[in-house]
């Protein structure tokens, strides 16, 4: 199983406690998410993170409904959380969400490590079409990301 890294960084003008508790709202997701994923939060809200909260939603990839459990491994704000999924359509995926405090606001870095099922194929499309996914799904998150937290200014 080939383990792939998605990182990314993004700098908010906003304080890291208002940007943590922004992304410690499953409910924010669909907001940063594509519409064309057809996200859904199956779980009942509100949701109360914390290190061992379970996420039940569906995702919509090439046409398919896709059933994804994912549990908050790892919950300390305002500095970090994990998610991880128990069951999805990745073989692994490990995504540590950091927010960091800068002289002009929250750096926030996401730091993803995944694998995909059926090995070799799993690999093959992995760079035809999951790599381009996720970056076109990351580039919406910084640009709706950047939109929601300049519109924030006091």
């Amino acid at each position: 199983m080939k383990v792939h890294s998605l990182l990314r960084e993004q700098n908010v003008p906003r304080p890291r406690v208002e940007v943590f508790d922004f992304f410690s709202k499953p409910e924010n997701l669909a907001r940063i998410t594509p519409s064309s994923l057809g996200f859904v939060i199956l779980t009942p809200t509100p949701i109360a993170m914390h290190a061992g909260t379970v996420i039940d939603y569906t995702i919509r990839v090439t046409g398919l409904r896709l059933h994804w459990t994912t549990l908050i491994s790892a919950f300390e704000p305002p500095h970090r959380f994990v998610d991880i999924q128990l069951c999805g359509p990745y073989a692994f995926w490990h995504h540590t969400h950091t927010f960091e405090e800068t002289k002009v606001g929250t750096l926030i870095k996401d730091d993803v490590q995944y694998a995909l099922p059926l090995g070799p194929l799993g690999d093959i499309a992995h760079t035809l079409v999951v790599q381009r996914q996720l970056q076109h799904i990351f580039n919406y998150r910084y640009g709706i990301i950047d939109q929601i937290f300049s519109e924030k200014r006091d």
